[in-house]
């Protein structure tokens, strides 16, 4: 037997697995995945369970689970032996139930999960709106935004933070961004880029230079997942998917403000800590549960003025240090100097 970490919206459970074995079955591990979180096996498959492996999605959507990233197909059936698929001692699977199955009231997350059933841990009470803002969502879970630092590498620490779990390598996004440039002179060509190619790659390495259309489509291509930006000020949902043929069918969420950029998850609580959130979720359409909270979590941003109308604000040239107002000042000063780095005042 060997330990397989499962998180799920009632806490958190080990279960020990026989992952080579030929005797314990796929059903074996949906019994010990319903004793632990009390999901049925019927929910936990043809489009009422999504799963995550490690911190790469796989999901079912009334076809072959997928695990890795990108997805692969991996299918529940419950009479083959779960060594057909492929998990190892020490993976993780981490469980949340789609809207419209039924499910008991959900423990916190911190809840010791040991020697209990989620209906015996009482129902969490409302919770305070404090600290980051958040939407639930019919199915009980939330979307909550994930403040990234405002340090001219947000669009690639939000990205990173999405597609790596990890906001910290906001310099290997830039790289990714880097490198495509560098290697697809075709595409990414001076016309494209408004720079000469190797002046853009060499501005974009620098930690003070922003990122924007180009960067977020390149990095939908690499990671083959949608990135999504809803425009905090206007609601505007800008869309930069991957190449249709390497497309994941995953999204990746990010709140604009007008000169930054933070993430948006999905977490089973509003305070639920960061390995419960799903920074990826399966597109189910333009307007489907993700995105409409994602406009409603735009709204509540926009009520507190949480953004920045890019017309009037004041910005300062990194290079020349001369004072601009707007984005228009900005874009007419990096078209006579070639200054592409700007700060807010």
């Amino acid at each position: 037997m060997a330990p397989v970490r499962l998180r799920h919206p009632k806490g958190v459970t080990t279960l020990q697995v026989d992952v080579n074995s030929d005797t314990y079955t796929v059903l074996d591990l949906q019994q010990a995945i319903f004793s632990a979180t009390e999901i049925p096996p019927s929910q936990q498959d043809h489009s009422v369970a999504h799963f995550k492996l490690s911190t790469l999605c796989f999901a079912t959507s009334r076809s072959p689970v997928k695990a890795g990233y990108p997805p692969q197909p991996l299918t529940l059936i419950p009479e083959l032996p779960v060594s057909s698929l492929g998990l190892k001692a020490g993976e993780q699977l981490i469980l949340t139930q789609k809207s419209g199955a039924q499910s008991r009231p959900t423990a916190p997350p911190s809840a010791p999960m040991t020697g209990l059933t989620a209906s015996q841990v009482p129902a969490r009470a409302p919770v305070p709106k404090t600290g980051p803002d958040w939407v639930e969502m019919a199915d009980g879970s939330y979307l909550i935004h994930r403040i990234v630092p405002d340090d001219n590498s947000c669009l690639f620490s939000s990205v990173a933070l999405i597609c790596a779990q990890d906001m910290a390598k906001a310099t290997q996004m830039r790289q990714i961004v880097a490198d495509a440039i560098r290697n697809d002179p075709a595409t990414w060509n001076e016309a494209i880029l408004g720079h000469p190619r190797e002046e853009y790659i060499s501005t974009i390495l620098r930690p003070s230079s922003w990122g924007g259309a180009i960067e977020l489509t390149i990095l939908a291509a690499h990671f083959r997942t949608e990135l999504t930006s809803v425009d905090v000020e206007t609601g505007r949902v800008d869309r930069f998917e991957p190449p249709p043929a390497t497309a994941s069918g995953l999204r990746g969420v990010l709140m604009y403000s007008g000169i930054h950029y933070d993430a948006a998850s999905v977490a089973p609580a509003p305070d639920a800590p960061p390995d419960f959130h799903q920074t990826l979720v399966p597109v189910a359409g333009e307007d489907d549960a993700v995105m409409r909270a994602a406009k409603k979590l735009a709204d509540a941003l926009r009520a507190k003025r949480a953004y920045t109308n890019t017309a009037t604000f004041d910005l300062k040239c990194q290079v020349c240090g001369q004072g601009l107002k707007g984005e228009k000042e900005a874009r007419a000063h990096a078209s006579q100097t070639g200054h592409a780095e700007f700060g807010e005042y």
